[in-house]
């Protein structure tokens, strides 16, 4: 009876840890955006992104390409502590056998909100909630809807007395919830993964401002969970085109 117990916790002890590996990957994250203001509350933003990843078997970051998008964001800012955004985006979600992941292309479109908890001093606190609606190929050739919810918490503290401006140096941490709607593409869980964030911001001037960071995303998956460690870099060019544009121009002279 002893053996036939010992046999049932030997047996116990293989399944929970068969639940409890986890694929790691390690990934570099790189996004690009140009942004211009259309009044003192409009903005328009332009976002190009690409992801690459390692695979179990090369531990090289740049091993493959993974996925790249684009994204045409709407923002609104109706007081200094509330900003509504809207983005219609493609992202081509390129077919790597050895992650197991297929070519799935997709449409995705977006409605957010942030609000400014605090604003005041060096330290800033915003909650961010966004809801996507995303259309996905699946493996049967026809797109599937997929709903998804992100709640972040986010906090950002300059290390300067300037901001938003030439030199400025800060830092920022958030956490980010994901939560989705069961399908084939996506799977059958509601929660979908947790993105915790930390890095370092520097204003390069008043119009290019660069973000690197370290993103720790987990992904609760059957039979094995997801990990990813990802190198984040951000580079926003800020009226980038009208600058652009400006700066090429022929000056004009002066004729005495």
């Amino acid at each position: 009876m002893g053996r036939h117990r010992f046999y049932i916790f030997l047996f116990m002890v293989i399944t929970l840890n068969q639940y409890a590996q986890t694929d790691e990957l390690n990934q570099f994250w790189n996004e690009y955006a140009f942004t211009k203001d259309l009044s003192h509350k409009w903005a328009l933003e332009l976002n190009v992104g690409l992801t690459t990843s390692s695979t179990p078997e090369d531990s090289n970051i740049f091993c493959n390409i993974t996925q790249g998008y684009g994204r045409l964001w709407t923002h609104y800012r109706p007081n200094d502590r509330w900003k509504v955004s809207f983005f219609y985006a493609y992202y081509f979600n390129k077919n790597v056998p050895e992650l197991n992941q297929r070519e799935a292309p997709e449409i995705r479109m977006a409605a957010q909100g942030m609000y400014r908890i605090l604003k005041e001093g060096k330290c800033k606190l915003n909650l961010r909630g966004r809801f996507e609606d995303r259309h996905l190929h699946n493996e049967n050739g026809y797109s599937e809807t997929v709903m998804r919810f992100r709640f972040q918490l986010r906090t950002v503290y300059c290390f300067t007395n300037n901001e938003n401006t030439k030199d400025a140096f800060y830092g920022f941490l958030s956490d980010e919830l994901f939560f989705k709607s069961k399908s084939q593409v996506s799977g059958p869980d509601l929660f979908d993964r947790n993105r915790a964030t930390v890095g370092l911001g520097y204003f390069l001037n008043d119009n290019i401002q660069i973000e690197v960071s370290y993103a720790n995303e987990i992904m609760p998956r059957e039979p094995v969970d997801q990990l990813v460690n990802a190198i984040q870099l951000n580079i926003t060019f800020n009226n980038f085109l009208p600058n652009l544009i400006k700066s090429m121009a022929p000056k004009k002279t002066i004729l005495e």
